[in-house]
């Protein structure tokens, strides 16, 4: 099982556009909102980021949300 989780924030429509995809695809992720979560904000920063969505999927970062991208990734 892949270990997947997403930084977003609360008006993201990407965010929202991944979160949606690993719903209908029945992907367990954890979310961290940079808005809501100083401590997910300090370490997106830390690594360089400074747009959302980032997701990680098994430890590669992602920028963004392109849905191919991610399927592959996740054997879908």
């Amino acid at each position: 099982m892949n270990k997947v989780d997403i930084f977003t924030t609360s008006t993201c429509q990407y965010c929202h556009s991944a979160k949606e995809f690993f719903t209908k695809h029945n992907v367990d992720f954890t979310e961290h909102n940079v808005t809501t979560d100083p401590n997910a904000r300090r370490q997106l920063m830390e690594k360089g980021y400074r747009s959302v969505p980032v997701i990680v999927i098994d430890g590669e970062y992602l920028v963004g949300f392109n849905e191919a991208k991610v399927a592959s990734l996740l054997g879908i």
